[in-house]
């Protein structure tokens, strides 16, 4: 009830993510459903059935993908002050989160039936002067169980996967004690080393009274160097002095750019390599197009992060130093995205220079297909850029705070909107133009 309270009262910008991951969960639906009526309508050829199936993996991932961006930025079930006292801890959060999602998940699955049973017929007759009668296997009797198998794939796979990633986590990084050892390798020992010269340094021992053979005690000694520095200027810590802060590491470059570039090397040389043999091995150019779009993706955090170094090159002004700072400190969180959307565009760029035209040369579910992956990545993409801009909500009012002009603010974004593309757009060509040559020979 509380999920669909929160559902019901969101902003509209929250309602139109939810409805595209309704969308996009419908078209993977009617992927799916029309991988099984080709295997009803084929029950001879297994392989072809399967080869179906297996490529609904790709609009799958890319849904269960967009529907874990859209519940990042749900702003409904996000932890603030005053909710744990009501019952509403992060646990509760995420679990509401869960079936958000499930509810998005299953209305599009819900959607995906309807229009599948409407194409085959079993509402209203045969659309389309029976069009879809073949594809669809019209007249054929429909396996409940099969058809409600593969419709809840998508919610229960998208549903985990939110529940996993939206975990409480406790912020608090575990420490880590080093085991110490004593003389000969016992265990135990001294919290710290000892240097030379130490022993009667700023009191750290006290003479003992005579035929006294205890040392003093650690509470002793610390008022005996207490006491020394004082006397000499210099006041020490207080004992349980907070430390100090942590150094911002938000703009620590990322460390996947290596193995990025060098998975998207191995996926070019495997798809070179599948180029030369006269029948192509359809096994061998999977896996180089998998490897290159999952260097694409490791890869793109730390694209995202040379993008900022570069925007801060020679002598910035407030403007180039405001975008290039706010993309380093923004590379983790839409670098993966772009990469994802990076790798979507060269392979469809790739897969559209091998067919030696555009688009029309797919069928229908083709086509279907790469408007499932290509609208969910990149919606996907713009769903991480909201997410950013909530994160950097309290930078931006500090900045406003401090007299920064908004045209600055706007400026700042439009200049790291510019970048991205002006880096990732021939690098997105170059792949794609690499990958097709040699099969196209």
């Amino acid at each position: 009830m509380l999920a669909l309270r929160l559902t019901r009262a969101a902003r509209p910008a929250v309602q139109l993510r939810r409805l595209l991951v309704a969308a996009a969960s419908a078209g993977t639906g009617l992927l799916l459903l029309s991988s099984l009526g080709h295997a009803l309508a084929h029950p001879e050829a297994a392989d072809a059935a399967a080869l179906r199936l297996a490529w609904c993996a790709a609009p799958l991932a890319a849904t269960v993908y967009l529907a874990l961006a859209v519940a990042r930025t749900d702003p409904g079930t996000r932890p603030r002050p005053g909710l744990s006292a009501v019952g509403l801890g992060p646990a509760r959060l995420m679990a509401v989160s869960a079936l958000t999602t499930a509810l998005s998940c299953s209305l599009g699955s819900l959607l995906a039936l309807l229009v599948f049973l409407h194409l085959r017929g079993d509402l209203t007759g045969l659309p389309f002067d029976g069009a879809a009668a073949g594809l669809l296997a019209a007249g054929l009797p429909l396996p409940v169980p099969a058809a409600a198998t593969l419709l809840t794939v998508l919610p229960v796979t998208a549903t985990a996967a939110v529940a996993v990633a939206l975990r409480p986590r406790d912020p608090r990084p575990p420490v880590r004690v080093p085991r110490r050892f004593g003389r000969f390798g016992a265990a135990g020992g001294s919290a710290g080393k000892e240097t030379f010269g130490a022993y009667g340094r700023f009191g750290t021992r006290l003479p003992q009274a005579p035929g006294d053979g205890r040392t003093d005690a650690p509470g002793d000694r610390r008022t005996a160097t207490t006491a020394l520095l004082e006397a000499e200027g210099d006041p020490p810590a207080p004992e349980n002095a907070p430390e100090p802060p942590a150094p911002d590491t938000d703009a620590d470059s990322p460390a996947g750019l290596p193995w990025g570039v060098a998975l998207v090397t191995a996926g070019l040389a495997a798809q070179a390599y599948a180029g030369r043999s006269a029948p192509v091995p359809v096994l061998t150019v999977l896996l180089g197009w998998l490897l290159t779009g999952t260097g694409l993706v490791l890869a793109g955090p730390g694209l995202t992060h040379l993008c900022g170094r570069l925007l801060q090159a020679g002598r910035p002004g407030a403007l180039r130093l405001l975008a290039g700072r706010g993309l380093m400190a923004e590379a983790a969180r839409i670098g993966r995205p772009l990469g994802v959307v990076c790798a979507v565009a060269s392979a469809g760029c790739a897969l559209t220079a091998l067919s030696g035209g555009p688009a029309p040369a797919f069928g229908p579910l083709s086509a279907l297909g790469a408007l499932v992956v290509g609208g969910a990545t990149f919606a996907t993409l713009l769903t991480a850029a909201v997410e950013a801009r909530q994160y950097r909500a309290g930078s931006t009012a500090a900045l406003l705070r401090l007299g920064a002009r908004p045209t600055l603010l706007r400026g700042a974004a439009a200049l790291r909107a510019a970048v991205l593309p002006a880096l990732f757009g021939p690098l997105v060509l170059a792949i794609a133009a690499l990958s097709a040559l040699p099969l196209s020979r």
